[in-house]
């Protein structure tokens, strides 16, 4: 679980059929083996840690070749950017929202416009996942919680503060961006409980 709080950019250092090496900011001997990391939204397991320096680390983790479809993983190269955030532990600050890191669809960046010294995207995702976006709700783009601010059919936007901007890969975005998109946790849920006709275990 993760509540869309990114805590570093880690950068692809090595690409081969599903297997990556991502170089962090982490300490190496703070991750476990089975630790699970957040990678641009999507819940990944380590499965190697290297110490590249002290106070920095490399991981490896391997993506199946649904996760490379149905995210933006297979788009990854050597040198890409990607939000990371670590796997949140009982007593940490919930600073975002719950986050599961299991990505529902793939977002794409229809418009960036100055808004005072942030920046508004325009963001346009599957029309299944619609139904899950409010406004003043919370939605998770590659791995980070966001405000939606204003919906109008399968469009929103979401506003991003500077700091935000330096923090995350959001400063890098540009327009045609593909981006992992995690619907809130509890509209997902209240969509299930409330379509009993979609919910193929009720009676």
């Amino acid at each position: 679980m993760f509540t869309g709080i990114v805590t570093d950019i880690g950068v692809i250092r090595a690409v081969d059929n599903g297997r990556f090496r991502i170089s962090c900011g982490y300490d190496a001997q703070s991750i476990d083996i089975g630790a699970s990391i957040a990678c641009d939204g999507c819940c990944l397991t380590v499965t190697r840690v290297e110490a590249e320096a002290p106070g920095r680390a490399a991981f490896h983790i391997d993506a199946s070749n649904e996760t490379l479809a149905c995210t933006t993983l297979g788009r990854w190269g050597e040198s890409t950017r990607i939000n990371l955030e670590r796997s949140l532990r009982l007593g940490d600050e919930m600073g975002g929202h719950l986050v599961t890191g299991h990505v529902d669809g793939v977002a794409e960046i229809a418009s960036i416009t100055p808004d005072g010294d942030s920046k508004r995207f325009e963001i346009v995702c599957p029309e299944s996942l619609a139904r899950f976006v409010a406004a003043k709700g919370s939605v998770a783009l590659d791995g980070t919680s966001l405000t939606v601010n204003f919906v109008q059919g399968n469009r929103f936007t979401v506003n991003i503060i500077p700091h935000t901007l330096v923090v995350t890969t959001w400063g890098d975005k540009a327009v045609g961006d593909q981006l992992n998109m995690e619907v809130d946790l509890i509209a997902r849920y209240a969509e299930r409980l409330f379509s009993p006709a979609k919910n193929e275990n009720s009676e």
